[in-house]
């Protein structure tokens, strides 16, 4: 690829990422969402939340095979029923690392 179509393609994506933002900046409030996508939207943020975090948890060390001696999984099970019954974020995080710290000292 030469200089110039790899400059090109740098400005393209460049006006096209540009494009895509103004274009939330400015139909904002013009745009009515129906209440179904509204209601969808808002789990968004939770099901990216778990795409980042469960293949860490699971496949430690960024290894792709599932290996049954990580004691990152039961650590997150602990964890999710902590958030689940107090709904404390930090008691969660707490009850979290405590766990995994005590799993990794403790496991066999």
């Amino acid at each position: 690829m030469s200089d110039l179509a790899l400059w090109g393609m740098f400005l393209a994506i460049g006006l096209g990422t540009f494009a895509m933002r103004l274009s939330f900046i400015e139909l904002y409030g013009r745009l009515r969402v129906p209440p179904l996508m509204r209601r969808a939207l808002m789990y968004v943020p939770a099901s990216v939340l778990a795409a980042l975090v469960l293949p860490a948890v699971v496949y430690p060390n960024g290894h792709g095979e599932f290996v049954f001696d990580n004691p990152q999984i039961p650590a997150a099970l602990i964890a999710a029923w902590v958030a689940w019954r107090t709904r404390n974020t930090l008691l969660t995080l707490a009850a979290g690392m405590t766990m995994l710290w005590v799993f990794k000292y403790f496991w066999l």
